[in-house]
């Protein structure tokens, strides 16, 4: 079963449940999925590294959404942003912790051959295709900033 025969099982499992916010969250995986699979180009196969940048492009964006709402006063709005953020990150794989994320810096650091700031690009490209998906690009930044400072 792909990822997105997953989706329409989960979307009416939501459907039965009744359960509004996952419904909405599971439409909108579903969307992109389906344009990033029939888009201008597209091979009609839709890979496990960009279904992995989809999602954390979406839980991102709820993200954030949620932040605006919450410093304009409209809590209510960022609850719902942040309960579908969590529906879509269950389908992501599990994130790494602080100790992991430094460990496996260290080790790409250590492949790279960097020792300073100079040669972050490097670093960055390397651990960006290694931790997709187990960390966000900020966390990944800022280990490599604080590593090589």
């Amino acid at each position: 079963m792909d990822f997105l025969e997953k989706i329409t099982n989960d979307i009416k499992v939501a459907m039965k449940a009744k359960d509004k916010v996952a419904l909405e969250a599971l439409r909108g995986i579903k969307k992109e999925l389906i344009e990033l699979k029939t888009s201008k180009g597209a091979s009609g196969e839709v890979a496990d590294e960009d279904v992995l940048k989809i999602l954390q492009k979406m839980v991102k964006q709820r993200k954030d959404s949620a932040d605006i709402f919450a410093s304009q006063g409209r809590a209510e709005l960022g609850e719902n942003e942040l309960a579908e953020a969590d529906i879509i990150a269950k389908y992501l794989p599990a994130q790494m912790t602080n100790e992991e994320l430094e460990a496996a810096v260290k080790a790409i650091i250590e492949r790279t051959g960097a020792t300073s700031m100079k040669e972050m690009g490097k670093v960055m490209g390397m651990a960006s295709k290694e931790l997709a998906g187990k960390a966000e690009g900020k966390e990944i930044s800022g280990m490599v900033k604080s590593l090589l400072g």
